[in-house]
């Protein structure tokens, strides 16, 4: 469920709402007196809405869409438009090419489709021609002019992101250039040009070897997730499987667009200081112009089968000896997610019961944590714990599971429950102050449940009783849903990165991802991401603020560089 909730008995959440006769929804939440706007837009796809041959397309997107439009990003358009024709055509004579190297492998002919020696005279030329057009391509371009117009107009912090559930797209405007985000979104919807298609390909694959292949336990997390979900397509990766990435065609992603990048498909949200009957006129104006399509995108056909039996995966890496333990649970707005997220959180902090246990008393884990994760159309409650260096995974596990029992036969006390009621409310209050989280708050809910999960989610999570942990405690944390991970740390393994001790492995991955991103980060949003981070830093809940310190020195120790002549 969403973190940015309004605490029981606050003033509640109430946007003004309108919808555009092509479907596309617009939620409003003025403040007079900020003198900017945080802005953004939600299509409702992400990776659980693909299928396969074509996973990660949700991601590409991403990136794709700013790449500029008929009007910005290029020098010419009619001749860009004629370039990107021409390479379609020859990348199409090319996947024949290498559809001959596959089949001469398949046959055991070849070792390796990939080596350039197998190629044919005709595959050599189309590859020579393809890399011309790329060049021309590159020629035409202007780069980055789609994030120039908008800094140049004082706009900060673009941005977006893909998950399993959705595509989100933001940014903080001055209030005096609101219409400038109004013609810029509606522009990349409804003129988009998918420029330098087949190198944000690689680029995307880059970004997966990284995230992914680069990380200690990144490809194990993967197969692990692909042994937690044995038919939903939460199967399947965000940044999707090489080989459909490597081959997604302009054709099918172009299709993937019009379906899912409709107005009807879509949600927008503002919130700061403007004039909220102006704001319709200029999304009628703009947005207005978007073609609904007639076909709605059709919902997850396929569930998670109910599991029989524990599934177990061992895995040897260069880090912590550690044990992830997953249930499978419920999705967000089940009657049951209130109670799993309550229970979630008695484990979980430097209060919680894990940390007691594992971290203070027996002083077998450096970290340990536990939290319910629903999902539009899934979820799952994960435990997990780092041992000390030397320790065992197993150890880990049973420490885990040995929590959960307590919680199983005998109710929490009164008072340990309403303390993480009171958590909920405090640190959900803190985050209702700012209007990027707010707008982002409710893209989020809308995208599942609805804005009004905003106001509605806090009282749930009140009403949650000793008996409703207990109750949803021994239901779905039992030993047929589970799934486990142990960690064993690699022979040879290098020391550990000193800045990611006490991380859970989850935390650590986001760390060196950032790490990653900051390296090639421009100084300019390096500082405006530390100020950031630097004003919310008194905020952040408890079991967060090791990985936002690891964050924070990445980030100073860039603009510490940056900064020196």
């Amino acid at each position: 469920m969403a973190l940015w909730a309004a605490p029981a008995g606050a003033q509640q959440i109430e946007p003004q709402e309108f919808v555009l006769d092509n479907g596309m929804k617009f939620l409003l939440l003025p403040k007079t007196g900020d003198p900017s706007v945080a802005a953004g837009w939600l299509a409702k796809v992400g990776s659980v809405n693909e299928r396969p041959g074509i996973t990660g397309i949700s991601h590409l997107f991403e990136h794709m869409m700013f790449k500029g439009t008929h009007t910005i990003g290029t020098k010419n358009y009619a001749e860009d438009q004629a370039v990107r024709e021409r390479m379609d055509a020859v990348k199409a004579d090319l996947r024949l090419e290498e559809l001959k190297l596959q089949e001469r492998h398949r046959r055991g002919e070849i070792a390796d489709p990939a080596d350039p020696t197998h190629r044919s005279p005709r595959h050599r030329e189309l590859l020579e021609e393809f890399n011309a057009l790329q060049q021309k391509e590159r020629d035409l371009l202007v780069k980055n002019e789609f994030d120039r117009i908008y800094t140049t107009a004082g706009a900060s912090g673009m941005n977006a992101g893909t998950s399993q559930d959705f595509t989100i797209y933001f940014i903080t405007v001055p209030a005096n250039k609101l219409e400038l985000w109004f013609w810029m979104e509606s522009d990349r919807l409804l003129n988009p040009v998918f420029r330098e298609f087949y190198s944000e390909r690689d680029v995307v694959r880059e970004e997966r070897r990284l995230r992914t292949e680069s990380t200690p336990t990144g490809r194990f997390q993967e197969q692990f997730e692909a042994l937690f979900w044995s038919a939903s397509p939460y199967h399947w990766p965000v940044v999707g499987w090489p080989t459909d990435v490597e081959q997604i065609t302009r054709d099918e992603a172009l299709a993937y667009f019009d379906l899912n990048y409709a107005p009807n498909n879509l949600v927008a949200a503002l919130a700061g200081d403007f004039d909220p009957a102006e704001a319709r006129r200029l999304a009628e104006k703009y947005f207005g112009r978007l073609k609904r399509n007639p076909v709605d995108p059709p919902p997850v056909r396929t569930t998670e089968v109910a599991p029989v039996a524990e599934r177990r995966m061992v895995a040897h890496a260069e880090t912590n000896p550690q044990a992830v333990v997953r249930f499978l649970t419920v999705a967000e707005g089940h009657a049951d997610e209130p109670a799993l997220t309550v229970l979630g959180a008695l484990l979980s902090g430097r209060t919680g019961r894990l940390y007691k246990s594992l971290v203070l008393d027996t002083k077998v884990a450096t970290a340990a944590g536990a939290a319910q994760n629903a999902q539009k159309w899934e979820g799952y409650f994960q435990l997990q714990g780092t041992a000390v260096p030397g320790g065992r995974p197993e150890g880990i596990e049973e420490a885990l599971l040995a929590e959960v029992a307590k919680l199983q036969d005998a109710p929490v006390d009164a008072r340990e429950l309403q303390k993480v009621k009171n958590q909920f409310a405090a640190d959900n209050y803190r985050r209702l102050t700012d209007k990027f989280f707010l707008m982002l708050q409710l893209l989020l809910a809308e995208n599942t449940t609805g804005w009004q999960a905003l106001n509605e989610y806090p009282k749930q999570l009140e009403a949650v009783t000793a008996e409703d942990v207990q109750r949803v405690a021994r239901q779905y944390l039992t030993p047929e849903t589970r799934t486990v991970i142990l960690y064993y740390t690699k022979k040879g393994a290098a020391p550990a990165d000193p800045s990611l001790q006490g991380l859970s492995d989850q935390e650590r991955q986001i760390v060196q991802q950032m790490r990653a991103q900051v390296q090639k980060m421009p100084i300019e949003q390096a500082t405006q991401m530390l100020a950031k981070i630097e004003a919310e830093e008194a905020g952040v809940p408890d079991d967060k603020k090791k990985m936002v310190a690891a964050i924070k020195a990445i980030l100073e120790e860039r603009v510490k560089k940056g900064a020196q002549p």
